[in-house]
């Protein structure tokens, strides 16, 4: 009973958060990221991270873990570069393509 409830909730809030915000596309995320390191907007690469993690919810739940993963090393890079301020294109242009090829 108590896991059955447990999974109710689970779905009730993950469905409510997903269904209430409008969930981003691959391109969207590839586009904002490269603004974010090519024009050094920390205000543009503070939205993104909210975007991935939103991402990274359906993906999960779509049992798609190499997508997830890969948009998770793109908001770390993101989140390095907006609250270390080294916008190095490295780190994010790394992870690009490996977006592109798991999402």
């Amino acid at each position: 009973m108590k896991r059955l409830t447990f999974l109710f909730l689970k779905f009730l809030f993950v469905s409510n958060f997903v269904m209430a915000e409008t969930i981003p596309t691959k391109s969207k995320i590839i586009k904002e990221s490269s603004d974010c390191i090519k024009y050094s907007q920390p205000h543009v690469c503070k939205e993104l991270v909210s975007e991935i993690e939103k991402l990274q919810l359906v993906v999960f739940d779509q049992n798609r873990f190499k997508c997830q993963s890969s948009l998770l090393g793109m908001q770390s890079a993101i989140i390095e570069a907006y609250f270390l301020r080294n916008f190095s294109n490295e780190r994010i242009s790394f992870m690009i393509p490996h977006v592109i090829k798991n999402c």
